[in-house]
């Protein structure tokens, strides 16, 4: 099976999200493509479903909601995030995936 795609670059780790909005809560539900994926318990309306991940994604590593960046995907269910303050080891220790 293959793992999260998770790179380092300019000091940030990156790594790309399936989000899938409107789900009864949020929760990581595994791995698609290399990709992570999230479902949200937000709509895909007004950036809510945006918001709801930015602050499941800080939660889970443990930073602040201004170390997350949406870099791109920004009105796509596919999203490239970027995230200060972090490693790649960690991230995939904390969302249990192995890397590619």
């Amino acid at each position: 099976m293959a793992g999260l795609d998770v790179k380092q670059s300019d000091g940030r780790v990156v790594f790309r999200v399936k989000v899938v909005p409107g789900s009864s809560r949020t929760a990581v539900r595994g791995l698609l493509d290399g990709m992570l994926k999230v479902k949200v318990a937000a709509a895909a309306e007004k950036g809510k479903a945006n918001d709801c991940l930015i602050v499941f994604v800080a939660k889970e590593l443990g930073v602040k909601k201004k170390a997350i960046e949406i870099v791109k995907g920004n009105t796509n269910p596919v999203k490239q995030l970027a995230v200060d303050g972090v490693s790649v080891e960690y991230v995939i220790g904390k969302f249990g995936v192995d890397r590619r």
